[in-house]
């Protein structure tokens, strides 16, 4: 059994099906590494092994902080088993079906529509895309009731979990119809795609370097990645913040560290709904208006200021006594 205590465990207490998940993503991204090199071949303007390679290297990361993650559940243990290994087996599932239909047959994955497998091909993705979301928020609860030793780590699991469940929630923006799409819909009800990542611009425009987010219009996918890495960003400021308190006296205290920890996650909160209201407007993130900008300047303000307060340490009590008498 891992040590109550430490915050970090043997890798056999981890949970097995999601380090196996993590190994196959492993694997997956050292071939679309490959892909990448030798086949020449595009879809929707971008390499097709792009595709494969970023989600590989997104899920891998995903799944062994997921693993860790229920190494801490002691109450409702044998749920939390189960829980991840449906994360695992939907997400799996949605791994096959990806490289099946965008590396073997050459079609796009998400909103397609055009052929009834294609449209199978889709619908049982979203399933399994869902699932994971509903595995990923029963974590999150059953971290409510943990009893978790260091206070900072407590609360960076419990904000990390639940800001990935916020980022999954995302993504089911995606899944709603464009306003063309809509049109064609209402006119005749046949469509070949519904949904986009893009918003007020057609998916496959100019993007970023690698990632592909769009710089010319909204891209939903931004809010989702940076939400469900929410899951390893909180835990990594913890275990930050303890580091530092090697150096920095003020982080010995677990509470300024807890306080510390909970800020992040709310400026993190903020990131995410800035981000999201940011590409609904169907604005690229690399071009925000005055408005994004004046709301960005907000929200570091407030972090800035709640990371002050923070920091703050409340003198032992009888300190005030000891000083005057030392005067």
């Amino acid at each position: 059994m891992a040590d109550k205590g430490n915050p970090l465990v043997t890798l056999r207490a981890w949970h097995r099906p999601l380090v196996v998940l993590a190994g196959a993503m492993g694997v997956l991204c050292a071939v679309s590494l490959l892909g990448l090199l030798i086949d020449d071949r595009t879809l929707v303007n971008a390499p097709i092994w792009l595709k494969p390679f970023k989600f590989s290297v997104s899920i891998g990361l995903y799944a062994l902080t997921l693993a860790w993650l229920l190494t801490h559940v002691r109450r409702g243990r044998r749920a939390g088993w189960w829980f991840g290994t449906l994360f695992a087996a939907g997400i799996g599932l949605d791994f096959v079906l990806l490289v099946w239909q965008i590396v073997v047959r050459g079609r796009t994955l998400h909103f397609n529509q055009s052929t009834p497998t294609d449209a199978a091909i889709n619908n049982v993705v979203a399933g399994g895309a869902y699932t994971a979301w509903l595995m990923t928020a029963a974590v999150a609860v059953l971290l409510l009731f943990q009893r978790i030793p260091d206070r900072a780590l407590r609360s960076a699991l419990r904000w990390g979990a639940a800001l990935a469940v916020a980022g999954m929630y995302v993504a089911t923006l995606m899944f709603s119809p464009t306003p063309a799409q809509q049109a064609v819909l209402e006119a005749n009800g046949k469509y070949s795609t519904f949904g986009a990542h893009s918003v007020g611009v057609d998916d496959g425009g100019p993007g970023l370097p690698v990632l592909g987010w769009s710089t010319t219009g909204g891209d939903l996918r931004i809010p989702h990645f940076i939400g469900i890495h929410g899951l390893q960003v909180l835990p990594l400021v913890a275990f930050g913040l303890l580091l530092l308190a090697r150096r920095h006296r003020v982080l010995e205290s677990d509470v300024v560290r807890r306080r510390l920890v909970r800020t992040t996650g709310a400026g993190y909160a903020g990131l995410l709904a800035l981000l999201t209201w940011q590409a609904e407007r169907g604005q690229s993130v690399v071009h925000p208006d005055f408005w994004t900008l004046a709301a960005a300047t907000g929200l570091i303000a407030a972090l800035a200021v709640a990371v002050k307060l923070s920091l703050r340490v409340r003198p032992p009590v009888g300190s005030a006594e000891i000083l005057r008498s030392a005067r």
